[in-house]
């Protein structure tokens, strides 16, 4: 992009193109130089919003866990209708067929973004622990309205949810999993509680 060209958002169009080349070429391909390449800018427009690298990864997680708020209001939202399997299935396929699971592989993969997310994460994985909280919350929801057990361990089957869903959408390079294979899972995990 030619110097002096105004930038509508560049904190958004630098997360759009970070998004963009982890998705594309995954965690080790994200340079500060991939990113403004791919959105189209110099490189001191990312230094000129952003501290150091790491900050601007730290907050592009953070951007991106934004989002489940509204994922997690819907499917709250969703609770008594539907089937709670297919809702359960639709929230998870949802969650994942997007850059989650790729958010997850960066945070695991360095070691100063982990240190500096901890600051507004102290606990659990990135992502995955807001994803679980939005499960345990729906079936929670779900209880409530008796189409869950009231025996039913939501604070177990969240994050067994989670993680067996994120087993499956997490090749990268291969097609993401049938809904019928996410939907089985859902169903084998919650096939107790409903």
């Amino acid at each position: 992009m030619p110097t002096g060209v105004a930038i509508r958002d560049p904190r958004q169009q630098l997360f759009d193109a970070a998004e963009c080349v982890l998705l594309r070429d995954g965690p080790s391909a994200l340079t500060s130089r991939a990113v403004t390449t791919e959105a189209g800018c110099a490189k001191g427009v990312l230094h000129r919003h952003f501290a150091d690298f790491d900050g601007f990864l730290a907050e592009l997680v953070l951007d991106r866990i934004g989002r489940i708020d509204g994922q997690a209001a819907a499917l709250r939202d969703s609770a008594g209708t539907g089937t709670v399997t297919d809702n359960l299935t639709g929230a998870l396929t949802d969650l994942f067929g997007t850059v989650a699971v790729a958010i997850v592989g960066l945070v695991t993969s360095r070691d100063n973004l982990r240190t500096r997310l901890r600051e507004a994460i102290p606990t659990g994985v990135p992502i995955l622990t807001e994803a679980t909280a939005m499960i345990a919350s729906y079936l929670t929801a779900e209880r409530e309205l008796g189409r869950v057990a009231t025996d039913a361990d939501v604070d177990t089957l969240a994050p067994t949810l989670i993680g067996a869903a994120h087993l499956l959408f997490a090749d990268r390079k291969g097609a993401p999993p049938e809904s019928e294979a996410v939907r089985k899972v859902v169903a084998t995990v919650i096939s107790g509680a409903v």
